[in-house]
């Protein structure tokens, strides 16, 4: 009589994690996804790079003719062409990387079924193709700020360190929408109305001392207040105020800076929880 041994009990296999497989796959993946990306959007089209500029370009004309025509608050500003050019860029940046970062993970809905990689590069690769579209149009910019008269100023050389903020808030950003759109699809409908109210709840349309002084206070959380007065200081204004005489003390930079490290963590540790089981939710 034969002796059947028990089975052994079932274990769970976790899925593929949002980092793993080693650094340098991890950085490998996320260049080759974001070139690729960023050939294939301008791949077959007459003008290529162009229709990336024309966008944010448009936005800045119409906006600048109602803000130096219509409520005439642009003439009183220095260089208020330049600046605006500039902030529409940088929003444009935030704006088109988080709304397209929305849906990146369900969109590669067949590699993610089928291959095991590191889910993270999803997201932050389409991060980074906007990141090759963001230096082509500051550099556009810089070009408009010298034909329309903006000294160059050695200060210009610090333009890229604050982008880096910026794109680490877009990375955080990008991580939290993503995970949250594969089982709540409401998401992408949701952001698309903030983005809006974060463009004309922070300073890109208008300097920090146009707002009331009742409502400056939303300005000392606003990880954009900083950024944008800091380029308005050493891109086209050296004798506009920080953002920390603006606020009074040094809060007003400590205070965007630990908002945009929240949504970083936050985003992180959602998007890593999510990622093993993106696969059997989409």
């Amino acid at each position: 009589m034969s002796v059947q041994t028990p089975a052994a009990p079932l274990e769970e296999i976790p899925g593929p994690s949002a980092f793993g497989g080693g650094r340098r796959r991890f950085v490998d993946l996320v260049w080759l996804l974001a070139t690729t990306d960023f050939k294939v959007n301008y791949f077959g089209t007459a003008l290529g790079y162009v229709w990336s500029l024309m966008r944010p370009l448009m936005l800045f004309g119409v906006l600048y003719l109602v803000f130096t025509s219509v409520f005439r608050f642009g003439d009183d500003i220095p260089n208020y062409a330049a600046l605006l050019l500039v902030n529409i860029m940088l929003y444009s940046f935030f704006a088109e990387s988080t709304i397209r970062a929305v849906g990146s993970v369900v969109n590669s809905e067949n590699i993610v079924r089928k291959m095991q990689f590191p889910r993270l590069v999803i997201p932050l690769s389409v991060v980074l193709t906007n990141v090759f579209n963001l230096c082509l149009n500051l550099t556009a910019a810089l070009i408009f700020m010298l034909a329309t008269g903006v000294e160059p100023r050695l200060t210009w050389l610090a333009l890229p360190l604050l982008v880096l903020p910026l794109i680490a808030l877009t990375c955080g950003v990008a991580l939290l929408l993503s995970a949250l759109f594969v089982r709540f699809r409401d998401v992408g409908q949701v952001w698309g109305v903030l983005t809006l109210v974060i463009f004309y709840g922070s300073p890109f349309l208008y300097p920090v001392e146009l707002v009331p002084a009742s409502l400056r206070f939303l300005l000392l959380i606003n990880p954009f207040a900083p950024l944008l007065e800091a380029v308005r200081r050493l891109l086209v204004d050296p004798a506009a105020p920080s953002i920390v005489e603006r606020a009074g003390s040094v809060f007003g930079i400590i205070g965007p800076s630990l908002v945009v490290v929240a949504v970083c963590a936050v985003g992180y540790v959602v998007f890593t929880r999510a990622a093993p089981r993106v696969a059997e939710e989409l």
